[in-house]
């Protein structure tokens, strides 16, 4: 049973101090595109009203929501340029690793960092022929303390942040997570990222040589909080809503303001014409669609954080599977839906759409690059074998080059006949 978010004092607090942020966002977000200027300001403006906190509880100085309201918020500001919540995507899965850590000083001292506006960028993609499943960037510990070696890609968010989530190897061939302090001479952060949409996001490379790490902020990976995929896909979730709902509002915007017309149109403006009236319905029913898809992903995650405290259990156990098929259904169908509504916004301006000054492409663009996160081919495989035979999901997977089979390696077991 999905829970609607309402209005609750809270969210209605958060939002009235962020919603002239988001007018302001929106307002650049063509012309940063346009001229390749990453939202630093942006950026500060956000976390200076309390966004690296959305989740923190209040005693600690956060805002205290909860999953459902923190996706709103997210849908909001997404819809004022996708790049800013995308941005954030690491810094609210560590957040979220340290709510659910046990009660302490390492948390309660992440906690306040968070509330004092430290953020946290994410560093765990290589790219390159390295085996799958291998981490090529190293944690090290001497006489000296822990060092991280290696180099980083797709570390989006880093760029901005005073904290970098790096994933490594630890010598003794424990998976490991380290928090680096971005600012240090060993970490080198560059907007390298070519993809042709999510431009701003700074998602390039991240060199880390000799960088040091104090042995409070080292962790083992297999520590973290078991819904972080849900949790990561719901934002990207949350930025295809925010997207559909941005093009809803550029287009009716437009359509309403053109005066031109084709004469073998059906109306004598375009605002009246039907078949022009029935596209900007379909973009609108996509965007409703969009939004009600997080609320019900986020309802589903925020189930699997109130087990968190039992974890392994049987509850525990069916809210994470819970979470991460929702997160994975929602996936498979708005990676269609939401770049499918952001190209017939074109079927309804005719050519002067496509001008570079309006910006409109960037709606398609930047759905299309969120889409090949995480590719849905294989969530949608995921999704109908736990249909079909109560699979459980896989919650963690890795990239990298696969190992040649050779002869004595293959099997033939279950095998076709």
């Amino acid at each position: 049973m999905t829970t609607e978010v309402r209005s609750t004092s809270r969210l209605d607090s958060v939002l009235k101090r962020l919603r002239p942020i988001f007018e302001n966002i929106a307002a650049g977000a063509v012309r940063r595109e346009q001229d390749h200027t990453l939202p630093h300001a942006e950026v500060r403006q956000l976390v200076d009203a309390g966004f690296a906190a959305l989740r923190v509880p209040t005693e600690y100085g956060g805002a205290g929501l909860s999953i459902p309201e923190l996706a709103e918020v997210l849908v909001e500001l997404a819809a004022a340029d996708s790049n800013l919540p995308q941005i954030f995507r690491g810094h609210i899965a560590f957040v979220e690793d340290r709510l659910t850590a046990p009660v302490g000083h390492d948390r309660d001292r992440w906690l306040r960092r968070f509330a004092a506006g430290e953020i946290v960028g994410n560093a765990w993609s290589e790219v390159g022929q390295g085996a799958l499943g291998v981490s090529q960037t190293t944690l090290d510990h001497n006489a000296s303390g822990w060092t991280v070696n290696g180099r980083k890609f797709y570390t989006t968010g880093s760029i901005y942040a005073d904290w970098i989530d790096v994933t490594a190897r630890r010598s003794d061939g424990i998976d490991g997570t380290a928090l680096v302090r971005a600012s240090q001479p060993g970490v080198v952060v560059s907007d390298d990222w070519d993809g042709f949409g999510q431009q701003l996001t700074g998602t390039g490379t991240t060199t880390f040589t000799q960088a040091t790490v104090d042995g409070e902020n080292v962790f083992a990976f297999a520590d973290r909080f078991r819904y972080q995929t849900a949790l990561y896909q719901l934002v990207l979730l949350a930025v295809h809503a925010g997207i559909a709902r941005a093009a809803e509002r550029d287009t009716a915007r437009d359509v309403h303001n053109r005066q031109r017309v084709y004469s073998h149109g059906s109306a004598s403006l375009v605002r009246e014409d039907p078949q022009i009236q029935a596209i900007v319905g379909e973009i609108s029913s996509v965007a409703f669609v969009a939004h009600a898809t997080v609320q019900r992903v986020a309802d589903a995650i925020q189930r699997a954080y109130e087990t968190s405290a039992q974890r392994g259990s049987a509850d525990d156990d069916a809210a994470n599977i819970a979470a991460e098929i929702a997160s994975a259904q929602g996936q498979v169908v708005l990676s269609t839906l939401v770049p499918e509504a952001t190209t017939r916004v074109f079927d309804t301006l005719g050519a002067s759409a496509v001008s570079r000054a309006k910006g409109l492409d960037r709606h398609w663009r930047n759905a299309r690059t969120v889409a090949s996160h995480n590719p849905w081919i294989y969530k949608a495989k995921i999704v109908g074998d736990w249909t079909i035979n109560q699979t459980p999901p896989p919650f963690i997977w890795e990239i990298g080059v696969r190992a040649p089979l050779t002869d004595a390696s293959v099997s033939t077991q279950g095998a076709p006949q």
